[in-house]
């Protein structure tokens, strides 16, 4: 095509748009203002632990259409891990002890998980009619399956997950499956027996994954597939401007350098407070826009132990904790038990999360205070009689963009306000999921709709 694509942002975000026009035939370049592209998808290895900075794993999506993650994934030539089976049991936090999930209708029937009048509550459920304006996800989820599996299914699943409150969040934004079951089948009980049918009659499942050097190798292998050049690391986009039908990208570097990258078009794959920068004068009503969208503060802690001094057989994904339980650890993950080489032999690696938008104190309170608190909350649940052999604290203080209500007209407002300026397009995880299999699809559609203006 012999067009040139600026994208602002090296996350996953960017660099699947950047990878996706590049095979397109486009050239790229690729500005980022860390050391290295890749954004939270970061991983280190000190002290023979393999940690994980951001996401610990992702989703792989089946079916042709949906798997953009195994096209990337054979564009870079690197292959997955899957995660190990065990990794479908998963825990919560009933009455300060950890209670297994039903995996199947007869292990619901049995599950200590849930009370019985919770579990006859569901009868309940293929009767309730449909909302007629926008809800919170606690306000869906109560209304159509009652307090309890709020409390202990869905709630700590939105502030494991999404860092969220299921009181601000939209369900149409933030869980737009579970949402889209209610509106095509009236009922989420029917809506899944649906998928379960289409399951039987040969639709594959998503498996979960990671790689061998974890989930930092993804961003390394397309930034290393990527034409030499492509990326200009260490790089602050102070402003873009249209002049004709060019675009100018005015940057700042290291050690006082500067510079100017010329585009037919731009991509902004930044966050959303960035990206509303950036947007200042170009479109001032989008810039506001953007920056309302919140991201709360979390910190993911890696502790590791001695395997003879864990009580509990860590035969599972890990586990969440309900607010109501009053313990301020969000949940962990069982990474040793998930995938291979994630800490020395006869030893175990926990990665633990605190804070979100329901903890927001986490930003004015101490590493070292907010790790002992999360050591002793797990030693409680896990049975941990030894002390730590390993811990490594990493903090974001804008974690993940939060869809609470009215997310989805913001963003029709954002399109609205930039309709009229061509070559400017969006593309980060404020919108269209915050997965990491989310982000690589979207970049992919978003590199298609480029190539199609620019042929």
């Amino acid at each position: 095509m012999n067009k040139k694509i600026v994208i602002i942002g090296g996350g996953i975000s960017g660099l699947s748009t950047a990878l996706f026009l590049h095979k397109g035939g486009a050239t790229v370049k690729v500005l980022e203002s860390r050391k290295e592209p890749g954004g939270n998808l970061l991983t280190t290895n000190p002290s023979g632990y393999q940690i994980e900075h951001g996401p610990n794993s992702t989703m792989q999506k089946p079916g042709r259409e949906e798997d953009a993650l195994g096209r990337i994934m054979d564009a870079v030539g690197i292959r997955p891990v899957v995660a190990n089976a065990q990794a479908n049991k998963r825990f919560i936090v009933r009455d300060q002890q950890l209670a297994a999930l039903p995996s199947s209708p007869l292990s619901f029937l049995t599950t200590k998980a849930f009370s019985t009048s919770a579990k006859l509550r569901l009868l309940w459920e293929p009767f309730i009619g449909k909302a007629t304006k926008e809800e919170s996800i606690a306000q869906f989820v109560e209304r159509r399956l009652g307090r309890e599996f709020l409390d202990y299914a869905i709630d700590p699943f939105v502030s494991g997950v999404y860092a969220g409150n299921t009181h601000s969040l939209s369900v149409q934004a933030a869980t737009a499956k579970i949402y889209a079951l209610e509106k095509n089948h009236g009922s989420l009980i029917r809506g899944a027996l649906f998928g379960r049918q289409k399951n039987i009659s040969g639709m594959p499942k998503g498996r979960l994954i990671s790689f061998a050097k974890g989930m930092g190798e993804l961003p390394k292998a397309i930034s290393q597939t990527l034409p030499s050049g492509s990326i200009l690391s260490s790089t602050n986009v102070i402003r873009i401007k249209k002049q004709k039908n060019r675009w100018l990208v005015y940057w700042e570097g290291s050690g006082g350098q500067a510079g100017i990258e010329e585009a037919d078009q731009v991509v902004l794959a930044t966050p959303a407070s960035q990206t509303a920068k950036i947007l200042e004068e170009t479109s001032p009503e989008a810039s506001h826009l953007l920056s309302t969208i919140h991201y709360p503060p979390i910190l993911s802690i890696a502790i590791a132990y001695s395997r003879k001094d864990v009580t509990h057989p860590l035969d599972g994904f890990g586990f969440l904790v309900p607010r109501c339980e009053k313990i301020r650890t969000l949940g962990s993950l069982f990474s040793s038990t998930l995938f291979p080489g994630r800490a020395p032999k006869n030893e175990v690696l926990l990665t633990n999360f605190i804070g979100g938008a329901t903890d927001l104190a986490v930003e004015t309170t101490g590493d070292k205070e907010l790790a002992s608190q999360v050591a002793k909350n797990i030693s409680n649940l896990l049975g941990i009689n030894g002390k730590p052999n390993f811990v490594h604290v990493t903090r974001y203080r804008e974690s993940i963009p939060q869809y609470t209500l009215g997310h989805l007209q913001k963003l029709e407002s954002i399109e609205k306000a930039l309709s009229n300026i061509n070559g400017l397009h969006l593309r980060c995880n404020y919108s269209g999921g915050i997965s990491v299999g989310d982000c690589v699809r979207n970049g992919e559609l978003l590199a298609q709709k480029i190539q199609q203006n620019l042929i």
